[in-house]
């Protein structure tokens, strides 16, 4: 299981990359993506990403909401985190282990996050760091799936390059480059 005793472990030897080819670039910490776009981007619905920072989940790092008609933000990794969340629950993994998982991988530094893979049996989640940890979660021949975070970083990442993002205080930042109305807005807001 995910327990702090392990972590522990693996922050003191360091950790191997399952991905030694998979380079990730960095993303702006400090760009956020409002709701529609974080649920676009993690492949859930508005409703799940609201009863998910309701509920403490997995809430928007960026920007909470304050008030009547503010907008939460979520980043990067909120919205890694909630594509995770998301595999996990069309898995069948129970909401409790969730939890455990998601406050374990929001613990992370955004490097290890890149090497892990996430494996369960459906009752249980471990955090993988090396192939040999997987192998032997595999051979004790009960039936696992595994969830490699830097894959999932990527489709993430991917989802979000034509999506727009802002900045907390100061507006849209970045446009989707297919969306021409959206483009002739921004630059009649601009003018």
């Amino acid at each position: 299981m995910l327990e702090n005793q392990a972590a522990e472990r693996y922050v003191a030897i360091g950790q191997t990359s399952l991905f030694d080819d998979l380079e990730l670039p960095v993303v702006p910490s400090a760009l956020g993506y409002r709701g529609p776009t974080a649920c676009a981007a993690a492949g859930i619905t508005y409703r799940q990403l609201d009863y998910w920072a309701r509920t403490g989940l997995v809430v928007p790092t960026i920007q909470g909401a304050h008030g009547s008609g503010s907008h939460r933000l979520y980043g990067f990794r909120d919205i890694l985190i909630l594509r995770v969340v998301k595999r996990l629950i069309d898995t069948g993994v129970s909401l409790p282990n969730i939890r455990i998982a998601v406050e374990h991988l929001s613990a992370r530094e955004a490097q290890f996050l890149s090497a892990l893979t996430i494996m369960s049996d459906g009752a249980s989640i471990y955090e993988c760091t090396s192939e040999d940890e997987v192998i032997d979660l595999v051979r004790g021949g009960q039936g696992v799936f595994g969830i490699a975070i830097g894959s999932v970083w990527k489709e993430v990442e991917g989802n979000l390059a034509n999506l727009p993002g802002e900045q907390p205080e100061n507006g849209i930042v970045s446009m989707p480059s297919n969306d021409e109305l959206a483009e002739r807005r921004a630059a009649r807001a601009a003018i």
